[in-house]
């Protein structure tokens, strides 16, 4: 049970540490050189942690069965965490953009399951989509 309730939970408490930082970046701070901090700080723990939690210990093999998806994931990280950077920029409250950027994934993430991996779409989850939009319409009024 605890093998599979711990990576939620690191999962939970990293996306809040991540929120608070994201918002906590200086103002006149540009984004790109955060992130070259972010991800050089990211790469060194990352490379560490490799060969804490590796028994292999080469990490060189593990390089050659890489296909494409690292390079691609690493252009996508930066749009998301410059994404969530400029929008803390442009005065979004921490306590409202991740329930409306969650939403709105859940809701797509739906159909790229149902479209792309042939998961089944069932009437349970169309319900928690249109209750996820009608709770974004809430969170969004002034």
């Amino acid at each position: 049970m605890f093998n599979y309730i711990w990576p939620i939970l690191l999962v939970v408490l990293s996306n809040v540490l991540y929120q608070i930082c994201a918002k906590s970046l200086p103002d006149d701070m540009n984004p790109f050189a955060s992130l070259t901090v972010t991800y050089f700080v990211g790469t060194i723990f990352s490379f560490v942690l490799y060969f804490i939690m590796s028994n292999k210990g080469n990490i060189l093999i593990e390089y050659r069965k890489m296909n494409a998806a690292p390079i691609v994931l690493g252009i996508v990280l930066v749009g998301l965490e410059v994404g969530f950077l400029y929008v803390y920029k442009n005065g979004w409250q921490v306590s409202t953009l991740s329930i409306v950027q969650s939403a709105f994934l859940a809701a797509v993430l739906i159909f790229v399951g149902w479209f792309g991996y042939n998961e089944v779409l069932t009437w349970n989850k169309i319900i928690g989509v249109a209750v996820c939009l009608v709770g974004l319409y809430f969170i969004n009024m002034k």
